[in-house]
């Protein structure tokens, strides 16, 4: 099993729950800000050191749920700190973004890391669409031609032209190139169209909202399906779950930190982008139908209590999160293993307002007892079939 590390960076000097977006920023203290931002960036770092193989850098905008509109910037100071983790950047925003600068910037961070980028190329959730004035109509279209043109970049080694629906370019040769050939690349598999592309580009799955293990096995399987149509066989290393997590001494301890850490992250964090959600996808084709609509907004409800309304007990009894003493860490790792088969976990252990001690502790209690646990579930047994999914 590889672990990668996910930090959202949020600022939590914010009190007030409910707000509407874009949640006024004159709520942010820029000398607290800046404490922050610095104490996530070191906590990205220690990630290394407690036994992470990855470590995340994500994207979005306007918003305390995430400080890094540029994850490519501390993706570029991660990448120079640390010495064996990936940098995994989940991701930038394809539809949003000029692709040539994606492909550009991406470039200089596998150089920078000496050949550990893994590059996440990522459609967004509905209200960056807001954010940057883009027209979540076109999200569909833009991601496709935008991850050909990049992974193009990247591997042509001749000057060459492009004529596409959305993007047009006369001449595209770009310095540096990346040492990976080819590069990793992560992307959503969620939804029908998410999947078909992964698939088709040879992508690892990210499934970063775990709300069911019926779900999960799901998108697993319609990945599967996907990828043998394009003439190829996923491995446990091609898939990768996400979870929050948190391990303290009892149970009751870890419930009651991760708890109101959530609480926190859907309630104050995340009330101002769910209304910015709400009118993309009633206003607009963010998604190709209704059912594909109707299944992504509950997504969103069942992020917060689990599909059915589950407490919060029920959700950890269900195996959608990581919560309690490292024994049952260890155990809830082992049974997701047994439902989903993959060989690949994102932990997100800053969840919205947990204490940084926590954090810490959380990461000592994975590197001491968990990780060497659970080290073996999902490796196979030819290296040849590790290396490809690397």
């Amino acid at each position: 099993m590889r672990f990668s590390y996910t930090h959202h960076m949020p600022y939590t000097g914010i009190k007030q729950a409910g707000q509407d977006w874009p949640v006024a920023n004159n709520q942010f203290d820029p000398v607290k800000g800046s404490e922050m931002f610095n104490k996530y960036v070191e906590d990205k770092i220690y990630a290394e050191q407690t036994g992470f193989d990855w470590i995340g850098c994500n994207e979005h905008h306007m918003s305390p749920y995430g400080l890094m509109p540029n994850p490519n910037l501390v993706g570029a100071i991660v990448a120079h700190r640390t010495k064996t983790a990936g940098i995994l950047q989940s991701g930038n925003i394809l539809p949003l973004m000029n692709p040539l600068r994606i492909a550009e910037e991406y470039a200089m961070l596998d150089i920078i890391s000496g050949g550990r980028l893994v590059a996440g190329l990522m459609r967004g959730i509905p209200h960056e669409y807001i954010a940057y004035n883009a027209s979540p109509s076109e999200s569909y279209g833009r991601m496709g031609e935008a991850t050909a043109l990049i992974l193009k970049c990247w591997t042509e080694t001749e000057p060459f032209g492009w004529e596409g629906e959305f993007y047009q370019y006369r001449a595209v040769s770009i310095w540096p190139k990346p040492i990976q050939n080819p590069v990793p690349i992560l992307m959503s598999a969620t939804s029908p169209f998410s999947s078909e592309l992964a698939a088709k580009h040879h992508a690892i799955a990210g499934i970063l909202a775990l709300t069911s293990m019926e779900d999960g096995r799901k998108h697993i399987e319609n990945f599967k399906v996907n990828a043998r149509k394009f003439g190829w066989e996923p491995t446990p290393l091609h898939i990768n779950i996400g979870m929050n997590c948190c391990i303290a001494p009892t149970y009751e301890e870890a419930k009651t930190i991760l708890q109101a850490g959530q609480e926190y992250f859907f309630g104050v964090l995340g009330g101002g982008i769910r209304t910015a959600q709400k009118l993309v996808v009633q206003k607009t084709r963010y998604y190709h139908d209704q059912e594909v609509a109707k299944a992504q907004a509950q997504k969103f409800v069942n992020m917060r209590s689990g599909a059915g309304g589950m407490s919060f007990d029920e959700r950890v009894e269900a195996g959608l999160m990581i919560c309690g003493t490292p024994e049952m860490a260890i155990d809830q790792i082992t049974n997701a293993y047994k439902e989903l088969g993959m060989g690949r976990l994102g932990m997100t252990i800053k969840v919205g307002n947990v204490a940084d001690e926590h954090v810490t502790r959380t990461q000592d209690y994975l590197r001491d007892i968990v990780f060497p646990a659970v080290r073996h579930l999902g490796e196979p047994e030819d290296p040849a079939a590790a290396q490809a999914a690397e």
